[in-house]
């Protein structure tokens, strides 16, 4: 009995070791499942590069002169978006089987991006697959030559064997891109609709819909009924996609169990934003790790504050991973790959903005697509080599804690509200607020259930339940005139303090009152040029004696005509609420307004926002305050001029402040006065468009 209990004893911590040594072997080990302790960099090589040994030879040369400036070489299976013919592909792998042998001999680990399993674009298509395949389908019956329906069988082979011939390479790992996705497969929009689709669709809702009725079901009759269809739509593409996961996970699995695999995402809004389940998917039986790796539109540098835009982007799809994936290298891409077009230090602080918004690392998709020397791209993995120090700090002091401040209200059921009220589904898309007011020091955040303050724009309580609304107005929330009417007409008017009254489309002036959240700004204007800008501005009345007034409208000779456009209220849940009317949601960068929004939002916070930028500055800011004892964060500089005398209110008791820059290098700096629960620190000078990384002492 003894010995059968050593044996099985024995058995268990043998497997136990294997378990152990498949995670480790993939630098993803328990211990550091919140802070990996390094950045994930990687670089992403074309055909153009991989299929010529020569050319891979000048990249291995390339890499080894800056060693460390990458931990992983992938190879993407193709220079072209739609699906390969199979037997080009398979012929790919047996040449990117050597490659990855010498990356391995070099130091590197490797491994494959299939760019195209479903097809993306309709690109070379004469040099693409073909086959007795169905393609993407619109809810019009129109389709993407280059892309195919996953749900079609005879397709869901053909993937069964490109995902099997990448296994049988032997690469560390598997990436699958963004084609994966059921919107945007041009020329179509939203897909798919084709008879596979919608025959699985009759089976999970027990109703059969053709195109036409379907697309008259989510356009047509009383809100709720449209509504609950596009809810089921959203559930079957979330199905759709994860079956699609299944038989990649299953078949790679079969073959090499433990590899990992990874997904490449943007805003997946239409697709239903199911990341976690996915994840869990795509880690099988074995739950081998996961890869993410997170991604939006940022491939030149002529508009850089679009570099934030697509932080925020990735920061949001970052927000809903679980714990356990670890991995998390942003998109960095310079598509077409012509240098010129974004700089090397632009591609350097995009890296790091990603990390600040919650990535652990970055994948490179910087080098030519082409069969050319690369010497023209040498100072780019020099620039680099001289920034991963900072990487790996950033991640080191970061990991995957939580970011908090001010988010915007979205979930996975966003989608379903575009155009409910009257208005074609399949034309709209999702009602965010803008991140422009995050530019004036205010800190981002992308979990609206955790944040200390949401931003509430219209449409948006359409996807919500009357339970989650409610708890939503008991925190603090700023909104527009739209959304503060959609509120009152769902019953909520009692919790918002103010009611819509009017409009005005011309040559109106907001003006602030002597309120005390406007301090000394009283009287000051913000102009923001109906004539030219179109936008309509909401006016309000009180509905409770306890709504106060921050702002007026008056016209150019300096008459009021409206007696608030901007006002707060406190609520009986505890509840309190911003609501704005003049320009809410862009143009808040004078002194005066960007003053009083950083009063309204801390007063909204209840002086829970874990920090901002006091001073008036065009700044980024990410604030992770959840770390042991600590508060790291990241400030970056988004302007042409260099940030001198930065004013960073914390809430700390921390006596002092560790900045460092971009070279790693540390300055020390002591708190001065405090104003509440937060400390005043007065930053070294930030050059223009440079990134600061900072944690309490």
């Amino acid at each position: 009995m003894k010995l059968y209990t050593r044996k099985i004893l024995f058995t268990c911590v043998a497997l136990l070791f294997c378990c152990l040594h498949i995670f480790y072997a993939n630098g993803q080990s328990v211990a550091k499942a919140h802070n990996p302790g390094k950045a994930f960099i990687s670089f992403r090589l074309s055909p153009g590069i991989s299929l010529n040994e020569k050319r891979f030879d000048e990249m291995i040369a390339l890499f080894n002169k800056y060693k460390g400036v990458t931990d992983e070489i992938t190879f993407f299976t193709s220079e072209t978006h739609p699906p390969l013919p199979l037997d080009v592909f398979q012929n790919r792998m047996k040449i990117l089987e050597k490659r990855m042998q010498t990356a391995r001999r070099n130091g590197y680990r490797s491994g494959i991006n299939v760019l195209s399993t479903i097809g993306h674009h309709e690109e070379n298509l004469e040099n693409s697959l073909h086959g007795d395949y169905t393609n993407i389908t619109d809810i019009e019956g129109k389709v993407s030559r280059g892309s195919y329906c996953h749900n079609d069988e005879r397709f869901r082979a053909y993937i069964r064997e490109i995902y099997k011939s990448m296994a049988l390479a032997k690469p560390d790992y598997i990436w699958i891109d963004d084609d994966i996705r059921l919107a945007g497969h041009s020329p179509v929009y939203l897909t798919c609709f084709c008879d596979h689709c919608l025959d699985i669709f009759e089976k999970e809702q027990g109703k059969r819909y053709t195109r036409e009725s379907l697309k008259a079901a989510v356009n047509q009759g009383d809100t709720q009924g449209k509504l609950g269809v596009r809810l089921a739509w959203l559930q079957h593409n979330r199905n759709s996609i994860n079956r699609l996961f299944q038989l990649i996970e299953e078949t790679v699995h079969a073959i090499k169990p433990g590899m990992p695999l990874g997904f490449m995402t943007g805003d997946r809004f239409f697709e239903g934003y199911d990341f976690a389940n996915w994840a869990k998917t795509l880690a099988g039986k074995s739950n081998a790790p996961v890869l993410w790796r997170p991604g939006g539109g940022f491939y030149q540098d002529n508009i850089p504050g679009d570099m934030a835009g697509k932080s925020h982007d990735i920061g949001r799809q970052v927000s809903v991973l679980p714990a356990d994936v670890v991995s998390i290298q942003s998109e960095v891409e310079n598509y077409t790959y012509q240098r010129l077009k974004k700089s090397a230090h632009m591609t350097a602080l995009e890296a790091a903005s990603h990390i600040a918004a919650g990535c652990t690392g970055a994948a490179f998709n910087v080098m030519t697509f082409n069969d050319e020397p690369l010497s023209e791209y040498e100072p780019l993995i020099a620039k680099l080599h001289a920034t991963r120090p900072f990487y790996d700090l950033m991640v080191q002091k970061m990991g995957r804690s939580a970011i908090d401040g001010v988010s915007v209200q979205w979930n996975k059921n966003s989608f379903a509200s575009g155009n409910l009220a009257d208005g074609n589904w399949f034309t709209s898309g999702v009602s965010l607020a803008s991140y422009e007011m995050d530019e004036i020091g205010l800190p981002t955040a992308y979990d609206a259930e955790k944040a200390s303050v949401v931003r509430l724009k219209k449409d948006n309580i359409n996807a919500l339940s009357n339970e989650e609304i409610e708890h939503i107005l008991s925190k603090g929330v700023y909104l527009d005139g739209d959304a503060l009417r959609q509120l009152n007409e769902r019953g909520f008017g009692a919790l918002t303090g103010f009611d819509v009254n009017g409009m005005q489309s011309w040559d109106r002036t907001e003006q602030l009152t002597t309120h005390a959240l406007n301090g000394p700004f009283a009287n000051r204007k913000r102009d923001n040029r109906q004539a030219i800008y179109r936008t309509e501005t909401f006016t309000f009345k009180k509905t409770s004696d306890r709504a106060e007034v921050l702002s007026v409208l008056v016209d150019y000779a300096g008459k009021q005509t409206a007696d608030c456009a901007m006002g707060i209220f406190e609520n009986k849940l505890g509840g309190r609420i911003c609501v704005s009317g003049y320009y809410p949601w862009n143009a808040v960068h004078t002194f005066s307004k960007s003053s009083q929004m950083k009063s309204v939002f801390r007063w909204l916070s209840k002086d829970t926002l874990p920090g901002y930028v006091a001073s008036f500055h065009k700044t980024n800011l990410w604030i992770r305050a959840e770390q042991a004892e600590k508060t790291v964060l990241s400030v970056t500089n988004a302007s042409f001029d260099p940030a001198r005398e930065v004013v960073l209110m914390l809430r700390t008791k921390a006596k002092a402040i560790r900045v460092f820059d971009m070279t790693a290098r540390e300055m020390k700096v002591v708190a001065g006065i405090t104003d509440g629960p937060y400390r005043k620190f007065v930053l070294p000078p930030i050059d223009p468009w440079q990134i600061r990384l900072i944690e309490t002492d």
